[in-house]
């Protein structure tokens, strides 16, 4: 006799990128509270490709929470109802006989390319726009050759926890990217090694970030909520105040 749950799965479903989409509902039995909730998907997928039908698309890479592959808005939610990371979501969050609905992140500057997967290029070209120091690298230099501050390498750790994985940008209202531009941006401008790109970081990244067309951020606090990382909304306060600083000097 099964001890497994029985779902009702409503899922985003779309060819590619100029095809219309639509949710389909799925049904999939004997789930496992231990499962993840990706691995509840691949089971899903395996009914799937049995019936001959084609797989539902989703990203996915390290499964442990750490490279922020996986994403997609689960019952309103970005990465479901735990502060975690989809690959990290446990189906005994859920109850037998729940209807889940299951979509991929929702933002002008995140167009879907199949199904639950969006393509979040724009993240590496903000990066690309500044997330590099020019500060000499090669052979490991001594490690006290260039002193740290504590409070400046605990800024620098906080910031660099963001795994770029899209909550913030899929739980804002407005899509906007500022929690993690700020996250890239205060990870380098708190070390002393980021101080020769520290006016030009800032402006440039910020510059791309618009660019892609991300929304504007009103302070609306939806994007920390969602953070698996726990970036703080203070992130944000501090690249303005970076911003500001740059701006008034170039």
């Amino acid at each position: 006799m099964s001890t497994g749950m029985r779902l009702t799965l409503r899922i985003w479903r779309q060819e590619g990128p100029g095809s219309d989409g639509a949710m389909r509902t799925y049904e999939v039995e004997d789930i496992s509270p231990d499962m993840s909730f990706l691995e509840m998907l691949d089971t899903l997928n395996e009914e799937l490709i049995l019936k001959g039908e084609e797989p539902v698309a989703f990203d996915h890479d390290c499964r442990e929470g750490i490279c922020g592959a996986c994403g997609m808005v689960i019952n309103g939610e970005a990465h479901g109802p735990e502060r975690t990371t989809t690959c990290q979501l446990h189906m005994r969050h859920f109850r037998d006989g729940d209807t889940i609905d299951i979509e991929p992140w929702r933002a002008a500057a995140f167009p879907v390319v199949r199904d639950l997967m969006v393509d979040r290029s724009a993240f590496d070209r903000v990066i690309g726009a500044g997330g590099y120091v020019t500060a000499p690298t090669g052979s490991a230099p001594e490690a006290h050759a260039t002193p740290v501050p504590k409070p400046a390498a605990d800024a620098a750790f906080a910031h660099a926890e963001c795994i770029g994985c899209g909550a913030c940008v899929a739980a804002c209202p407005n899509g906007s990217a500022m929690l993690f531009t700020s996250a890239k941006v205060n990870h380098l401008n708190s070390l002393p090694q980021g101080a020769p790109e520290r006016e030009s970081r800032v402006l440039d990244m910020v510059a791309q970030m618009d660019a892609e067309g991300f929304g504007g951020c009103t302070l609306a606090g939806e994007c920390a909520t969602a953070c698996p990382k726990g970036i703080p909304m203070p992130s944000i306060a501090k690249m303005n105040r970076e911003y500001l600083r740059a701006a008034t000097k170039s």
